[in-house]
């Protein structure tokens, strides 16, 4: 039996959703972003991009560097709660 995927959690919801919002406010593309981070070494596929902003994919901690960089955004403020208060993740949800 394959192993059953990981849940993609409330911080990992709230990320994805800021990488979205803050990808548009930027004026990128998904295909323009994907571009930008592979330019800064690490190879992602516009594909690979959107599956993170719908949460099909999980964004892993190296992704997320480099997606910060290429938006130029730090990456602790993507992985904020969407409120901006880390109170608004309920204890045990994380």
């Amino acid at each position: 039996m394959p192993p059953r995927p990981l849940e993609i959690g409330p911080a990992g919801r709230a990320a994805a959703q800021a990488i979205e919002r803050t990808r548009v406010a930027r004026g990128y593309s998904q295909r323009q972003l994907a571009a930008r981070v592979t330019a800064l070494g690490r190879p992602m596929t516009f594909t690979a991009l959107s599956r993170i902003e719908r949460t099909v994919r999980r964004c892993e901690i190296d992704d997320l560097v480099a997606i910060a960089a290429a938006l130029g955004f730090p990456p602790n403020a993507l992985l904020a709660a969407p409120s901006g208060r880390p109170e608004s993740l309920r204890v045990g949800e994380i």
